[in-house]
């Protein structure tokens, strides 16, 4: 039985499926700058097509994409819509504590933009304190995918923000959505106090673009979401086996 999904559920068939243990699964997006090749709502959309991939086997419940995420050091590009942390914290906790009154008996939040990453661990503790069980996951094993798959190279080790990387998902989940001809390498020199200081990105790179994205394809992206919703098979067995959960 695939995923329920709540873009296409209605409350009558979410309660049936609670009659037996259910996980939920949330994924956490950002509204955020992309290049000029691609749209500002990527990482919710990459986040909600990876959640899919996980929720189906599993028969879980499949949540709406958070669309704005803690995206503070894209700012500087217009179109950006950034949450504080503390915002974002409150937020996935309270839609965790509503999913834990209606019985669900485990959370799986997927994270697709780094910048949610704290926000999301403190909720899920905070929400684990308060009896349901939660998994946070950042595209487990991406870095190894892209090393397989990838004909560009990285921008920086382990970052991928608008390049061959997303816009493949990108061109395998929306490809309306994807302006090739636009799309343009770009590999900025990273400042000395990159990731020790808050900065903003525009501050070394005008385009937004970290990587080659002219290489992408819907075969790559693909490729990506299968292996990373493999990747996860594992730990998310290991938090099934951890809380007695079915799986």
């Amino acid at each position: 039985m695939p995923a329920l999904d709540f873009a296409t559920t209605p409350w009558t068939e979410v309660e049936a499926r609670l009659a037996r243990p259910t996980l939920a699964v949330l994924p956490l997006g950002a509204v955020e700058q992309h290049g000029a090749h691609l749209p500002l709502t990527v990482d919710a959309d990459l986040a909600l097509g990876v959640a899919r991939a996980i929720a189906d086997p599993l028969d879980a419940l499949l949540l709406p994409a958070m669309p704005y995420g803690d995206a503070w050091n894209n700012a500087a590009y217009p179109g950006t819509l950034s949450l504080s942390p503390a915002t974002l914290q409150a937020a996935i906790v309270d839609i965790g504590e509503g999913l834990r009154q209606m019985g669900v008996a485990g959370l799986i939040i997927l994270n697709g933009h780094f910048g949610n990453h704290e926000p999301m661990l403190l909720a899920a503790r905070r929400l684990s304190d308060a009896g349901l069980p939660c998994l946070h996951l950042d595209y487990p094993g991406l870095g190894d995918l892209a090393a397989v798959h990838c004909d560009s190279t990285p921008a920086a080790p382990h970052f991928y923000h608008a390049d061959e990387v997303e816009t493949s998902m990108m061109l395998a989940l929306r490809p309306d959505a994807v302006r090739m001809e636009a799309a343009a390498p770009s590999y900025p020199t990273f400042p000395p106090l990159f990731g020790s200081i808050p900065m903003q990105l525009r501050e070394f790179n005008p385009t937004g673009v970290f990587g080659d994205p002219r290489p992408a394809t819907a075969e790559k992206g693909h490729a990506f979401i299968a292996g990373i919703a493999a990747n996860t098979a594992p730990i998310i067995s290991a938090f099934l086996h951890r809380n007695g959960l079915p799986g």
